[in-house]
């Protein structure tokens, strides 16, 4: 004899002597929970890992770039960038004369300019807000990092870019702390290079900011 159950207004067949809930999808349901949380314990296993083997602070550093995220809509370059006002009355050259500065006196290559407001008006004849890209590498340390990780080929050299807005000029950068806080363990001679690096950069743009030379 067949008893007839009513559960969420479905109609479930049973079978004499059982219980509603060990029949019908959810009992199939339950077999395959073992399954669907595989996945999700590995996932959270390889989280675990990679927290593990990253810097001290890659935590707070993961939190800033998420805040940044957030509040800029959803900007993934916004979330992992630094950028710098430049103070009125600053003149591009002297922004350009700070970053000679710096890179002198912490001894980093200038490895090339890419003007793009003087390209796009060279080929369209149109006047364009300024905007230019200056490249900056450390050959020795440039060189180990990919030897440490190739991917990290993909941010090199440094680049520093002024941009002409219409409240002023503006300095960005890539964040440097994100590169060296949220990856791998770095060997003690290679985070101290990669270190003296970040400060150089962050240098060209305090000074660049405020025409400092």
């Amino acid at each position: 004899m067949q008893i007839i159950h009513w559960e969420k207004q479905r109609r479930v067949a049973l079978q004499p002597g059982m219980q509603p809930w060990k029949q019908g999808p959810g009992r199939r349901w339950r077999r395959w929970l073992p399954l669907l949380a595989m996945p999700l314990l590995l996932s959270a296993c390889g989280t675990w890992r990679a927290i593990g083997n990253s810097e001290e602070g890659s935590g707070a550093e993961a939190m800033r770039v998420w805040d940044r995220w957030v509040a800029s809509g959803g900007d993934i370059a916004a979330a992992t960038t630094w950028e710098r006002k430049v103070k009125d009355g600053v003149t591009i050259e002297e922004v350009e004369q700070a970053f000679a500065s710096v890179a002198a006196e912490d001894n980093i290559k200038a490895v090339g300019e890419f003007p793009l407001s003087r390209e796009l008006e060279a080929r369209t004849g149109k006047p364009e807000r300024f905007l230019k890209v200056y490249s900056y590498c450390s050959p020795a340390t440039a060189r180990e990092m990919v030897d440490f990780s190739p991917h990290m080929a993909a941010y090199l050299p440094c680049r520093i870019t002024v941009l002409e807005k219409e409240d002023g000029l503006w300095i960005y950068s890539l964040n440097m702390d994100m590169l060296i806080k949220m990856g791998r363990k770095l060997p003690p001679a290679l985070k101290k290079s990669a270190l003296q690096v970040r400060e150089t950069v962050w240098k060209m743009m305090e000074r660049g900011a405020n025409g400092e030379f």
